[in-house]
């Protein structure tokens, strides 16, 4: 058998990729330099955190996550753990997580729970066995005993629209009970006296504070709930629990639920029986997704900066991770938002 002297006489080697020392070379700046831009770690002026950053760009520069991991007994990996990806309330603040983790070098799993609290334990479980360095949950399911348990063995926690300990976990709370309470003074004001509320899943917290909120303003008015619903917090669940108010016997003008989803499809419900929107009934929602604005009539409804809320969740939990808890809770104050429904 004769051997060609012109081909190889093993395996192809794979292309070696850039290192940070080549990263460094293409900037014009040191090795030290360019890992502390490179991790996120400050120090670097402006003009000297963008020229590392385009280099890095231009030379498909990847962090070498498993080395950086075994060095510091870190994954950089986090999880961020949300009841329904379904709702377009969460992707924005999964973005926003997202967004900032990358920027601190650090990989985001995401993970839906389906509004099952059994199967937000076990993804906690799953995430705390592959060794993530911190988890976001938010909107938990979980009941408060069973939730402090699944995230107490966790490096780091953060939640979003959930009270813990300082010890155990960081908070970013959406103050919806004074929101609400705002909200529906103005409805009072306007003339509505028989306010009903269609509630989400009853192991939601921000739902309790929702109808807290409520309740606040109709207790000062002298007037309670005429009506009150409970739903799953999706269009089917919005349009079942309007069917169900709309059976004869209760006469409402106004009514507030829990989310934009239910309220859009309470909409459709009210639409179809015949009233007008808002002359008949007032419809006003929470969260200000992006069908808010699209539906006819536009929805009124309560504005949250998802995006900043996933933002700044992920800084605080990587601050947590680095053991600099600069910030144990964050307390954001929603903004009502008036289109055409109130």
């Amino acid at each position: 058998m004769t051997v060609n002297d012109n081909m190889p006489n093993g395996p192809k080697p794979l292309p070696r990729g850039a290192t940070l020392t080549d990263v460094a070379a293409a900037a014009g700046v040191s090795t030290m330099t360019a890992s502390r831009v490179m991790n996120g770690r400050g120090g670097a002026s402006e003009e000297t955190r963008a020229r590392v950053l385009a280099a890095a760009a231009s030379l498909a520069y990847r962090p070498n996550s498993f080395a950086k991991g075994l060095k510091g007994d870190r994954s950089y990996t986090v999880g961020i753990v949300v009841p329904d990806i379904g709702n377009p309330f969460f992707p924005e603040i999964i973005k926003g997580a997202e967004l900032a983790a990358r920027a601190r070098g650090f990989t985001l799993l995401t993970c839906n729970v389906v509004e099952d609290p059994e199967r937000e334990a076990e993804v906690l479980a799953t995430l705390l066995d592959r060794r993530v360095d911190g988890v976001i949950v938010c909107s938990a399911r979980l009941e408060d005993k069973r939730l402090q348990q699944a995230i107490e063995p966790h490096r780091a926690a953060v939640l979003i629209n959930r009270p813990m300990p300082r010890r155990v976990a960081g908070t970013i709370e959406i103050d919806f009970r004074t929101g609400l309470a705002a909200a529906t003074r103005l409805l009072i004001g306007r003339g509505r006296r028989r306010i009903a509320y269609i509630g989400g899943p009853p192991t939601s917290y921000s739902g309790r504070m929702r109808r807290a909120g409520i309740l606040d303003a109709l207790t000062e008015h002298g007037l309670d709930l005429v009506a009150e619903e409970t739903s799953t917090p999706d269009l089917e669940g919005g349009i079942a629990a309007a069917r169900r108010l709309a059976e004869p016997g209760t006469e409402i003008d106004a009514v507030i639920c829990y989310n934009d989803l239910i309220a859009i499809g309470a909409l459709s419900v009210i639409r179809e029986a015949g009233l007008a929107v808002p002359g008949d009934i007032a419809v006003l929602g929470c969260d200000d997704i992006l069908p808010a604005r699209l539906v006819n009539p536009p929805l009124s409804t309560l504005h949250v900066a998802k995006q900043d809320l996933g933002d700044a969740a992920m800084r605080m939990l990587i601050d947590r991770i680095e053991g600099r808890n600069l910030q144990h809770s964050i307390v954001i104050e929603p903004e009502l938002v008036e289109r055409a429904t109130t």
